[in-house]
């Protein structure tokens, strides 16, 4: 693919789109943060966005990314992460989804994404979910056995002025098998878990796991972590310790191999 689309929105020292941290992992899991940062190109002057909301979780999943660089390394997995801010172009949507590039989250209007032509909407698809989804894909397609998929995110504790109870959050789409398995690998962690919550695959959050997991068979599951149990170094370290072991257990029953300490 042609990079000049994300060379053209993305200046000389902000790219690339998307990056791959340890490639060459050794576990049979690729991880995902599709909402990793909340870095807005300059050329899109903040779109316009207060300082709260440029900060706030409507730009991205704070912590996710922190907690997914150690899932990384406790696993030996590769992770694929997107580098821009989901209010740029959301990678957990397909192009057309009216919230890919959304006018309003949660409480947050987004001026820079009003009245967009479709030349313009083309331009952020191009810059940022076409080299991420090519890189997930390769990634992928790189494995040599077929690889568990995780996509870990974060949410806040308060939407809409409804407090959420969960802090786990087990989401699946038509393939349920790792997070049925994952829900019964977090009994007695003293984590609130809920299957399919505080979103589900009818909120449109399971893009990811549609369009690279399913169609390759791969099991595959949407972790969701509420954002107050991951918002110091202490929290991430606590829920990575939680979550290590329990993602190895479902990797061995999912997706065993040979290997003497299964990964």
């Amino acid at each position: 693919m042609s990079m000049e689309p994300e060379s053209f929105l993305l200046g000389p020292t902000e790219g690339p789109a998307a990056r791959v941290l340890n490639a060459g992992g050794r576990a049979r899991a690729v991880l995902i943060c599709e909402h990793a940062s909340r870095f807005i190109p300059a050329k899109l002057d903040g779109l316009g966005l207060s300082q709260t909301a440029a900060r706030s979780h409507a730009a991205w999943d704070i912590g996710a990314f922190e907690l997914a660089v150690e899932l990384c390394g406790a696993l030996d997995a590769p992770l694929v992460y997107s580098r821009a801010s989901r209010l740029v172009y959301d990678c957990n949507r397909p192009p057309e989804a009216p919230d890919a590039i959304p006018v309003k989250s949660e409480v947050f209007a987004v001026p820079g994404n009003v009245r967009l032509t479709e030349a313009d909407r083309d331009l952020r698809e191009a810059a940022v979910y076409l080299p991420f989804r090519e890189l997930l894909s390769d990634t992928l397609n790189a494995r040599l056995a077929a690889p568990l998929v995780i996509t870990i995110h974060s949410f806040t504790p308060v939407y809409l002025g409804q407090a959420r109870e969960v802090e786990l959050g087990i989401l699946h789409d038509t393939d349920d098998r790792a997070a049925r398995a994952l829900l019964s690998a977090a009994e007695g962690s003293g984590l609130h878990c809920a299957l399919n919550e505080p979103y589900s695959a009818a909120d449109g959050v399971t893009h990811t796991l549609r369009e690279h997991a399913i169609p390759r068979g791969l099991p595959n599951v949407m972790v969701e972590i509420r954002n107050d149990l991951l918002a110091d170094a202490q929290g991430v370290n606590r829920m990575a310790g939680l979550l290590t072991p329990m993602l190895l257990r479902i990797m061995r029953d999912l997706v065993p191999d040979d290997d003497a300490d299964g990964r």
